[in-house]
């Protein structure tokens, strides 16, 4: 199902932003038995993503409307555009947003790889710095496209991205954690980048566990040094990297406690 602000449709303008410019921002989600998981953290964050382009977001209450229409497990995903424009890049002051709300299956992923691990490419592409958009989900996603083309091997799940300087930064689908030494690791996003909710979720309840955790830079030999290697997303939940980049990982505890700890969470 796809809603455009509310009604029932699957086209948009060509003279929308969103689509000319990719001038706009999106969060994915999972709902599950008809709840949208982590509702709260979602739309805190479209808001602040909203504001960083400064769009006006639709209010929560609006947004929980549409997703109460879409099937009760599924994939939404809200999209926000500035909405219809003249030729040209000026923003005009009185442009009213165009608020799409989509539903998609619930992927079917191998059980496997969430108690063995998954293999994961090293991207040849490589992360621009901009620190105006980063941890933002903006709709200009061109760089995870091209990166996501450059395997086709269905073995591999997932790829990592790096920034022009070779530390690690992201998935393409996805945010990096790894535990080494005793502490868990997760890049520093403020040049990109996205900061997903799940990855808000693994720094705060790790922390609260008694789990040390850093947000810094993180070269690609200290990632490969790591004891274990995870991604997250809000579909994917926790999955542990078996292999990467020529080295192969024995499955970790860590991981799997991360992974319990944020299943039996609802916040």
């Amino acid at each position: 199902m796809t809603l455009i602000d509310g009604i029932p449709a699957d086209v948009v303008s060509a003279n929308d932003r969103g689509l000319l410019y990719g001038d706009g921002v999106f969060r994915t989600l999972k709902r599950a038995e008809g709840v949208s998981l982590y509702w709260a953290r979602q739309y805190r964050k479209l808001v602040a993503d909203c504001a960083a382009l400064h769009l006006s977001c639709p209010a929560a209450a609006v947004l929980e409307a549409d997703l109460e229409r879409l099937p009760r497990d599924c994939v939404a995903k809200i999209i926000v555009t500035r909405g219809l424009a003249a030729r040209g890049y000026a923003v005009l002051p009185d442009a009213l947003p165009t608020r799409i709300v989509t539903s998609s299956p619930l992927p079917l992923y191998p059980r496997s790889h969430y108690t063995m691990g998954v293999k994961v490419h090293l991207c040849g592409l490589r992360l621009a710095s901009q620190p105006r958009l980063a941890g933002i989900k903006h709709l200009n996603r061109l760089e995870n496209v091209l990166a996501r083309m450059e395997w086709d091997d269905p073995a591999i799940a997932e790829g990592l991205l790096l920034d022009a300087a070779g530390d690690v930064i992201e998935g393409t689908m996805s945010n990096v954690f790894c535990y080494r030494a005793g502490v868990l690791h997760t890049p520093d996003l403020s040049c990109c980048g996205v900061a997903g909710v799940q990855r808000e979720r693994m720094l705060e309840f790790a922390a609260e566990s008694g789990m040390a955790v850093r947000v810094g830079k993180l070269p690609l030999d200290r990632l490969m040094e790591a004891e274990e290697i995870m991604l997250c997303n809000s579909v994917i939940g926790v999955w542990p990297v078996r292999e990467f980049n020529g080295r192969v990982w024995d499955k970790g505890g860590v991981a799997v406690r991360l992974r319990q700890l944020m299943e039996d969470r609802d916040d």
